[in-house]
């Protein structure tokens, strides 16, 4: 592995993307072209398009973290990666043509509430019939916390800004279910995380 400088690595990503990889090997085998929104550092996005060549992996983050994704396209480059779109999920999406994919990762719970409703608006408007979201991270169920983990690290997240915040799985089922999103799979994962597959209705 190459010396990747400390502020464009994170160890959760390292950690968990293989387990996420092993989600999304089925649920993309006959996708195209798949949307990451929030790519942050970037390491998932060089992993992901290692390991599914037969789609175009586009990167998406705002424009004060591309300098880091685009250090790992540079570092393991694939030929199905594109370089980061300035995405903001508050405004009118980079996107000229429909998705039949879209991923997020480890983002919702640092969007406050306004954001993620804004998050589900883009993705009913920019995912293709059919077409599949996957969503990785943490989330509140049935009014409470999966781990004291979780706890702690919602407390430390309102610390830095009381915005964010894990949110509820009722209340993103509900906002996926107004884009006409269906649940087809919710898988536990490690570290008190959780894989959320989603299908559009046709």
């Amino acid at each position: 592995m190459l010396q990747i400088p400390d502020e464009y690595f994170s160890k959760a990503c390292e950690n968990n993307k293989a387990p996420i990889l092993k989600q999304l090997l089925p649920i993309l085998a006959n996708s195209h072209k798949v949307l990451e929104i929030g790519s942050g550092t970037g390491q998932h996005a060089v992993y992901f398009a290692k390991h599914l060549p037969h789609l175009i992996w586009q990167t998406s983050d705002r424009p004060a973290y591309h300098q880091g994704i685009q250090y790992w396209l540079t570092s393991y480059p694939s030929p199905n990666l594109r370089p980061p779109l300035s995405l903001d999920v508050t405004e009118p999406w980079p996107i000229n043509h429909p998705m039949d994919a879209l991923y997020t990762a480890n983002t919702l719970h640092i969007m406050s509430h306004s954001m993620v409703e804004a998050f589900f608006h883009g993705v009913g408007q920019h995912l293709v019939p059919l077409g599949h979201l996957c969503i990785y991270g943490p989330f509140n169920q049935n009014g409470h916390y999966t781990s004291e983990s979780n706890h702690e690290f919602d407390l430390r997240l309102k610390q830095n800004n009381p915005q964010s915040g894990i949110k509820a799985l009722e209340w993103i089922e509900k906002l996926a279910g107004k884009q006409g999103l269906t649940l087809q799979s919710k898988e536990k994962m490690p570290a008190n995380n959780i894989f959320l597959h989603f299908q559009k209705t046709a």
